[in-house]
């Protein structure tokens, strides 16, 4: 059986693909194999260390931040059927073209603390639909569950798509012969039940009461309630740790925390929380804040952040059970 194209991929979709709306999937996709090439290249290309500068969010960005932003907002700036962008790593969001009937909003390098040690970073997205002819930044809020696409690409070993459009979760893996993300797994499934957790445990004296409850209880193992032991891992890199969950189940965790009081959660709702979101739900595992629905939150501001539980469905309904 010959693998799918990413092109040929889209063509046998339909519910929320319009023509359209794949054009705007396969420019984010060929802009992902230039962001590829410039990690590819790393050191030898002088894109590795830091810009000498913070984004919106006041972290020192990366040269490779930076590079892999310019390289989206230029592709996607341009095309027809995009009426407006937004990126995390800038304060407000890019208009595009008049009448565009997509908004894509990304992270451009998430994990980009792994760039200087090769470690894995990747590229996450989100489209929704525009509201009106030419876009206004209140277009942007909408709720998760808006989304008519996410996913991601994963800069590893291998170069990686995560994708759905509404109708499960596939991933495509780059062939560097044909220059072209090919489908390697359909209708990924994640099991409700795991044996692995992922949380940065630097953090453990800022949890809220019903993390620690939770997390004291995995580390008790077979001894405590939970009667079995569990693995931890942490790749420091969102994109990575989803990507794992999607392959073989766990729960990642960035908790409310009261390291500061002014940050509700690390991770960006619009950028971060909905498109993984919509990629786990899609594989039938679970996303919430620890208290309600990702999906469900109405945005109030463009870089909103939100505490995120999400992976297997059991795990992810214990914790919160836990908080409420």
């Amino acid at each position: 059986m010959s693998n799918l194209s990413l092109s040929q991929f889209l063509q046998q979709q339909s519910g929320n693909l319009t023509p359209e709306l794949s054009q705007v999937i396969e420019t984010i996709a060929d802009t992902c194999k230039t962001i590829d090439q410039a990690l590819q290249k790393g050191a030898l290309a002088g894109v590795l260390g830091s810009a000498e500068h913070e984004n919106v969010q006041g972290e020192t960005q990366k040269k490779l931040d930076v590079i892999s932003n310019d390289y989206l907002i230029d592709a996607l700036k341009v095309h027809p059927h995009v009426g407006g962008l937004a990126s995390e790593e800038l304060d407000d969001f890019t208009p595009a073209q008049e009448n565009g009937q997509y908004l894509v909003l990304f992270d451009p390098l998430d994990g980009s603390s792994n760039i200087d040690i090769n470690m894995c970073v990747g590229t996450i997205f989100s489209v929704l639909p525009a509201k009106n002819a030419v876009t206004q930044a209140d277009d942007f809020m909408q709720a998760g569950t808006q989304q008519v696409a996410a996913g991601y690409v994963l800069y590893g070993p291998s170069t990686m798509m995560a994708l759905t459009v509404g109708a499960g979760t596939v991933f495509f893996t780059f062939d560097p012969e044909t220059q072209q993300f090919l489908l390697t797994t359909e209708n990924i499934q994640v099991a409700a039940d795991t044996k692995e957790y992922a949380i940065n445990a630097s953090n453990a004296r800022h949890w809220e009461a019903p993390v620690k409850r939770y997390i004291d209880e995995l580390e008790a193992g077979k001894t405590g309630p939970r009667e079995k032991d569990f693995n931890m891992r942490w790749v420091a890199c969102m994109v990575g740790d989803i990507h794992r969950i999607l392959c073989r189940s766990g729960i990642f965790m960035y908790p409310y925390d009261t390291k500061d009081p002014q940050k509700a959660g690390r991770l960006r709702l619009m950028y971060e929380a909905n498109p993984m979101s919509m990629l786990m739900e899609q594989a039938g595992g679970s996303s919430t804040t620890g208290r309600v629905r990702i999906m469900d939150i109405q945005p109030s501001e463009l870089h909103q952040r939100v505490p995120v539980v999400i992976g297997s469905k059991n795990e992810v309904e214990l914790v919160t059970s836990y908080h409420h």
